[in-house]
């Protein structure tokens, strides 16, 4: 089974290249991030052509949203409010073998790192922190995936030393994240697969006149597993090329391959 995860940055704008994805990738499961659309104008008919007639939507309008498309059956969903102001931010569902699927969306955090000068910045904390107390009573094999917002390792941004004081990459973020990340058994399959300081990035800004000239990528894209869950993981990919597509993501997709 072929698990996706893609921050599409508003599906019906850029249905064309997750239509290309799909024929593709051929992912058994989609998860998608920012779809800026809500539930009743979601492309379900785009999808249905593909195969793809398992639809779980969590949407919301202009802003936000999430959705789970998959070409096997998926049930009892929910939509967990992380962020305390119900923002369409989460949807998960339980997969045929048991495994609870996550999919969410962090909170981007603002321009200033600081919690007092920029509210906005102390929602991702505390959305990172609501994550973290749900993830420590955790009992069920689970996969996470989604955009993150954080990316973590020195080697997950074109420059360690010059984004330590910007959003996504300042200590405070990175520590929270590391929290969440111990609260449990998670295993960062990107990670896992391509081991530090491997080049593995998932997002270049739309600032860039030329984004892959500047090549200044980070790491805000995630797919984390419980220890059962990760042991039977087989690859995991980053689609860098879809950055290049007709009207792209500013994020491409990843995807993990599990032997189930």
């Amino acid at each position: 089974m072929k698990i996706a995860s893609w921050n599409i940055n508003s599906v019906r704008f850029r249905i064309d290249i997750v239509a290309r994805f799909l024929r593709e990738a051929a992912p058994d499961i989609l998860c998608l991030q920012e779809t800026k659309v809500i539930d009743a104008d979601f492309p379900v008919a785009a999808f249905h052509a593909l195969g793809y007639r398992h639809l779980l939507l969590h949407g919301q309008r202009m802003h936000h949203g999430v959705a789970i498309v998959a070409r096997v059956p998926v049930a009892a969903d929910d939509r967990l409010d992380w962020q305390a102001n119900r923002e369409a931010r989460h949807i998960g569902v339980a997969l045929p073998n048991g495994v609870r699927l996550e999919n969410v969306y962090v909170p981007a955090g603002g321009d200033v790192p600081d919690r007092e000068a920029n509210p906005k910045f102390g929602q991702k904390l505390d959305f990172l922190d609501r994550m973290t107390r749900w993830s420590a009573a955790l009992d069920t094999p689970t996969l996470l995936v989604g955009d993150l917002n954080i990316a973590p390792l020195p080697a997950d941004v074109w420059s360690h030393k010059q984004l330590l004081g910007t959003v996504s990459h300042t200590p405070v973020e990175v520590d929270a994240l590391d929290r969440l990340m111990a609260s449990n058994s998670w295993v960062d399959l990107g990670r896992h697969f391509h081991p530090a300081p491997a080049r593995l990035h998932t997002w270049w800004s739309y600032r860039a006149k030329d984004w892959a000239a500047s090549d200044r990528g980070r790491r805000l894209d995630h797919q984390w597993a419980t220890a059962d869950v990760a042991a039977s993981a087989v690859s995991h990919h980053v689609f860098e090329s879809a950055r290049a597509w007709l009207k792209p993501s500013d994020h491409v997709p990843i995807m993990t391959e599990f032997a189930w």
